[in-house]
């Protein structure tokens, strides 16, 4: 069988590229998109291919999903990342920050997903794997519109599993917590149980595992990978 491959949205740094590396690590042909220079970088150094261009424009979707599909014949696995989106006190937001919060964290996902289904569709098989927020359901007020648009994602993740389950896709959420690729205060440290920050490293296994095999009865998943931070029944 011809390798399998993943392709990673906003992966030119942080959780993104550390995911591309893992799975690149495990095998997996890897293709990049980044508003940046540094996700077609880092595909060259894994071997894989990469589009510079924005996981809020559609057109630039299109064209790094169509040129995996017909570069490799199959996309495996589709990781998406996020950039940052605004940030204010809750009624100080503007219409037009909440629409950005939108794009950043909401249709980030809505726009590639529908892009690679029908190829996963067809070939009856499919992981995708969004990292979100450890914040989606216990929201709080220094990460307003990713709190809210991340507790959506957690409802268009259902209807999505629930939809194409039936077609052996699967889709899961990434919950992390403070992140070592996120600026470190003591603070912050110390309201983990764990008493220190996650490593990016620690999100990209918890990527690849989601894209694995032994993943392949987890789909519609909100995985908390945050220390204890947050804690679900």
């Amino acid at each position: 069988m011809a390798s399998k491959v993943a392709i990673v949205t906003a992966g030119g740094s942080g959780m993104g590229a550390a995911a591309a590396r893992r799975l690149a690590a495990e095998g997996y042909r890897v293709g990049i998109l980044s508003s940046s220079g540094k996700g077609e970088a880092l595909a060259k150094e894994l071997g894989g291919l990469g589009v510079t261009g924005s996981n809020q424009s559609n057109a630039d979707l299109k064209r790094f999903i169509d040129l995996a599909h017909s570069s490799w014949g199959r996309i495996d696995v589709l990781v998406n990342s996020a950039g940052h989106g605004p940030r204010a006190p809750i009624v100080e937001i503007s219409d037009e920050d909440w629409h950005r919060g939108l794009d950043t964290y909401l249709m980030n996902v809505v726009r590639p997903v529908r892009l690679v289904t029908p190829i996963m569709q067809a070939q009856r098989s499919g992981s995708i794997i969004n990292i979100s927020t450890a914040w989606a359901f216990e929201p709080s007020e220094m990460f307003p519109t990713s709190a809210v648009f991340r507790a959506g994602l957690a409802a268009y993740s259902k209807i999505y599993a629930d939809t194409y389950a039936k077609d052996n896709i699967r889709i899961n959420n990434i919950l992390p917590g403070w992140i070592d690729s996120l600026p470190a205060t003591e603070s912050r440290r110390e309201s983990v149980p764990m008493q220190r920050y996650g490593t990016s490293e620690e999100i990209a296994a918890t990527v690849a595992f989601l894209a694995s095999e032994g993943a392949g009865y987890i789909t519609g998943q909100n995985i908390r990978v945050d220390g204890g931070l947050t804690r679900s029944v």
